[in-house]
């Protein structure tokens, strides 16, 4: 029995070692400045604690379909073309209000089989293909399905794109995730970072970088562009603005036709990195994936001579002529500034976003707030934890100090797994660690209450100590089960503050499991074997 015990004791001396370092690690000294350093490096804040950035983007998703639907176009007009197969356009007629719509005009009634053939083989898995009647019309529509996956798998780009992105800030625990609290929102949470100009600055400023070939242009402006196309903007082609001598050799703004269809996009750079050209000039070189680079030369080879745009954020910032045929590696050349070439350069490396973002909701965290926050949220579970420790040993004399002990380390067990995990404590989590106690305690008054009256019935020390966790372990484990779930439920379904009042919670939980049975039992049970005949429980 004694041995039994003594290697409960080292087990539970083991668990307080291992918490103990992952709450302070190994400290560069023992003052209280430098274990009070150790502990906030192990130990991470969050951002309504530490300060920081939040925002709530919104993905638009619309525009990742309408460039899918774009290349598929431009894929249907070569299919077309390779088959031996007349039309007149393939074009989108509403890009606005049905992105995922695709028409093909012109064929003939005798090849209509062939088309048919021709556009099931290669996208009917993706679209549903109608059509093909007296008016040789055929419309493609993406499926229902294939626009959901692509919408969701935009987002999950955009999020990963985003932490890139946010990666090169050198922030600490940041936080990018889905918002489950609206359609193709993404939760950003920054915190440490103060500047939120700065951060839409890397974030937004990572607008779809794509080459276009040029149709026309420069033009003074959309009259001029228009006068030379006619009455409208045929539908393979847009009007996009350019200024500044990166694409004009002037201030002046001035509008091109490009063609709809990019030939190569921001997911196609495979690394980028600042540089100047020979005349000393800055310029980013690039080098695309093996799979966009032979559609590069391909594209270049057949058009040497002829024009292509850079477009970045929905505008013109270069326009250079083929000079030769360009394959998988290449330079964007112009007056950049050195913040401009190093954040071109990064835009590529980490890959473009797949659609351009909506700022929902962005505001700062403070510091002096978040330190307010520490101060109040520490100092209520201070009081807390003694105000509770005082009634223990009040009510329940002796043994109150067994609680008391089993209360310590239940919080030294919680503040363990938090530094060794990659858990935030927040300003609600501090809350969980409060509520924590309370769970703590009621655990314990029940094992106490269990014993009380096991020993009011007459029955010795050790049988009323074996009776009485024996009677309580179903109630706790029952209400501790209970209340874990719902935490779980919280966690799955809450936001970031939420999510760490549910992890503190859950954690404390465990462990108030651990502390109150079996290291509150331990501590009864020294006590007992140290009763002599006789003698009754401080209870």
């Amino acid at each position: 029995m004694k041995k039994n015990l003594q290697n409960k004791v080292v087990l539970i001396v083991a668990v307080l070692l291992v918490c103990g370092y992952g709450i302070i690690g190994v400290p560069s000294g023992v003052s209280g400045t430098a274990l009070l350093n150790a502990v906030s490096q192990r130990i991470h804040l969050g951002l309504d604690l530490r300060g920081g950035v939040h925002l709530i983007l919104e993905v638009v998703v619309s525009e990742a379909v309408s460039a899918e639907t774009d290349n598929t176009a431009g894929q249907i007009e070569q299919a077309l073309k390779g088959a031996n197969l007349s039309f007149t356009q393939v074009f989108k007629p509403d890009p606005t209000k049905q992105p995922q719509t695709i028409r093909i005009e012109g064929t003939t009634q005798a090849q209509a089989t062939t088309v048919r053939s021709t556009l099931d083989s290669k996208y009917g898995n993706e679209y549903d293909v109608a059509g093909g009647g007296a008016d040789n019309t055929w419309t493609l529509t993406m499926k229902p399905s294939v626009v959901t996956a692509l919408e969701q798998k935009t987002v999950e780009q955009a999020i990963e794109t985003i932490r890139d992105r946010v990666d090169t800030l050198g922030v600490s625990e940041p936080l990018i995730q889905q918002y489950g609290l609206g359609d193709n929102q993404i939760l950003v949470e920054l915190p440490g970072i103060s500047d939120l100009d700065r951060v839409k600055s890397i974030i937004q400023s990572t607008a779809r970088l794509e080459i276009h070939a040029v149709v026309g242009g420069p033009y003074k402006d959309d009259q001029e562009a228009m006068a030379s196309l006619g009455p409208s903007v045929p539908p393979d082609d847009i009007l996009v603005h350019g200024s500044g001598t990166l694409a004009t050799g002037s201030d002046t703004d001035s509008v091109y036709v490009l063609q709809r269809a990019y030939i190569v996009g921001g997911q196609d750079f495979r690394s980028a990195d600042p540089s100047t050209d020979q005349n000393g000039r800055r310029n980013v070189r690039f080098t695309l994936t093996n799979e966009a680079g032979d559609k590069f030369y391909d594209y270049t080879s057949k058009n040497v001579g002829q024009s292509m745009a850079v477009v970045m954020g929905g505008r013109v910032r270069e326009v250079a002529t083929i000079q030769s045929a360009i394959r998988d590696s290449g330079e964007i050349t112009g007056s950049f500034t050195p913040d401009e070439v190093t954040m071109l350069s990064k835009m590529l490396r980490t890959g473009a976003l797949p659609a351009s973002l909506n700022y929902l909701e962005d505001r700062t965290v403070g510091a002096s707030l978040g330190a307010d926050s520490i101060k109040k949220g520490v100092t209520a579970a201070i009081v807390g934890i003694l105000v509770v420790m005082a009634f223990m040993l009040f009510y329940y004399r002796g043994s109150g100090i067994n609680a008391d002990l089993a209360l310590v380390l239940n919080l030294v067990i919680l503040l363990g797994f938090m530094g060794f995990s990659t858990a935030t404590l927040t300003l609600p989590g501090i809350a969980g660690v409060i509520l924590t106690i309370g769970m703590g305690v009621d655990s314990n008054v029940l094992i106490f209450e269990r014993i009380r009256e096991e020993v009011r019935a007459g029955k010795a020390p050790s049988a009323a100590v074996d009776q009485g966790f024996a009677h309580a372990w179903t109630t706790i484990l029952d209400t501790h089960v209970t209340t874990i779930v719902s935490a779980a439920i919280l966690f799955m379904f809450g936001t970031g503050p939420v999510k760490g009042f549910a992890t503190t919670l859950t954690i404390g939980l465990l462990a108030n499991l651990f502390t109150a049975v079996y290291v509150s039992r331990v501590i009864f049970d020294a006590h007992v074997n140290k009763l002599k005949t006789g003698e009754m429980l401080s209870i």
